[in-house]
């Protein structure tokens, strides 16, 4: 009879938890995909004392997840810590050390040091999975690096921040500014401790690091994602884009460009009808570009216990199976360093400011957007009551540079009122 694979979780928070309860819940059924057993053999977490909601006493209990990594009774260690440095980092090298594969759902460890974790873990002929560190419960990088491997992809974008979603979302439903939802969201929980990692983008781009290094052959590199949140985001926005026919996002965008790799994650204008447009409330969405399948769509829970949990165990079942690939992909040492491309590809841009009601005014605006390149698509005027006006403007394509042109002729032509707004239209 095939021996059981076993568990070593470190971590027992809510994921931790989850994985438990999955495992005591469902054992033949696990055993039965499996074809052997998954046991768990020992925990780890700071507190030993606290309820959480499953029975831990039939398992080794280790204060320090540092000894679980080493334990001989252990196969795979969950690390379900979090943290890009300190005992999560030191919990997977030990695992891999000791000849142990490792799963996490650590996007911010993977994101700074993933290069060296899979060479790490190549050299000892050790896995590490993480499905769960991308976007909760979608399979997305079992669809990159399986279903998908044979395709050159063209393009990764998603929604990967279920709280932020959330926000803008409920920004326009309830027709609420940006601190008031921000609080709300807060008193709910959603929040991280440190809320920039959430409404900063921070951690979406981490898992945009780990989807491009994945889609591109290359290496991780979260210092060459452009990181902007929505803290700047206004009802305003919201209201006078959905009139334009769009909606905002934080938009995740990874593509290999002739100037090198750019990586994303910030607001942008998508349109209302399309599947990101319609995406509501806390879930995420993952569309995936290859030259050979066209667009897929990948959508459902982006975090919680049971999704995660979820992620989780599925690598692990791959595990039991046997099913053994690169960390990302293809072997570590093949991956290359991408150059960091900035913005390269050309969109068209959503622009809103206040203009004084002066005569010539807009022909200004349009003389200055002329002279960088930019022409007009569409524009719009709302009406006002003071001295100036809103006007929306939504450009044909053009590039970054040329905008920062732009924005910067609009100050000394002594008609725009305070600082325009420019937010990048994404093609879906």
């Amino acid at each position: 009879m095939t021996s059981p694979l076993r568990l070593g979780i470190a971590g027992l928070g809510t994921v931790g938890a989850g994985v438990v309860r999955i495992v005591q819940e469902h054992p033949e059924l696990l055993a039965a995909r499996a074809g052997r057993a998954v046991e768990i053999t020992a925990v780890s977490a700071r507190d030993r004392t606290r309820d959480r909601g499953v029975d831990l006493s039939a398992y080794a209990w280790e204060d320090d997840a540092a000894t679980l990594a080493a334990r001989d009774d252990v196969d795979v260690v969950l690390e379900l810590m979090g943290g890009h440095d300190g005992i999560a980092k030191s919990v997977v090298e030990i695992a891999l050390d000791h000849g142990k594969d490792v799963v996490t759902a650590n996007k911010a460890l993977l994101a700074h040091h993933g290069q060296a974790l899979a060479e790490r873990a190549e050299a000892q002929g050790r896995v590490i999975r993480f499905e769960a560190a991308v976007a909760g419960g979608i399979p997305v990088i079992k669809a990159l690096t399986e279903s998908l491997a044979g395709n050159e992809m063209t393009r990764v974008m998603g929604v990967m921040n279920g709280t932020c979603n959330y926000i803008l979302t409920r920004m326009q439903s309830a027709g609420l500014p940006y601190d008031a939802v921000f609080q709300e969201a807060a008193d709910l929980g959603y929040l991280e401790a440190d809320p920039q990692l959430d409404v900063g983008g921070i951690d979406a781009g981490h898992k945009l690091a780990l989807l491009a290094a994945i889609a591109f052959g290359t290496r991780v590199d979260f210092s060459g994602v452009e990181l902007e949140g929505i803290g700047a985001i206004t009802i305003e926005d919201i209201t006078h884009a959905a009139d334009m026919g769009f909606r905002i996002k934080l938009l995740g965008v990874a593509q290999m460009t002739g100037r090198g790799l750019e990586q994303r994650m910030s607001p942008c204008l998508v349109p209302a009808s399309s599947p990101l447009g319609q995406l509501e409330g806390g879930t995420n969405m993952v569309v995936l570009e290859g030259d050979a399948i066209g667009q897929v769509v990948l959508r459902g829970p982006g975090a919680g216990a049971g999704p995660t949990a979820s992620a989780v165990m599925g690598d692990v079942m791959d595990l039991a199976r046997g099913l053994r690939l690169p960390v990302f992909g293809q072997p570590a040492t093949g991956l290359r360093a991408a150059r960091a491309a900035q913005a390269a590809v050309p969109a068209p841009y959503y622009l809103r400011m206040r203009l004084l009601d002066k005569p010539g005014a807009l022909a200004k605006v349009a003389k200055v957007l002329g002279e960088a390149g930019i022409s007009i698509d569409r524009m719009r005027q709302y009406d006002h009551e003071d001295v100036s006006a809103p006007v929306l403007i939504v450009t044909h394509k053009t590039t970054r540079s040329a905008l920062e042109e732009a924005l910067s002729g609009f100050e000394v032509t002594g008609v725009v009122q305070g600082d325009p707004v420019a937010i990048r239209i994404e093609q879906v």
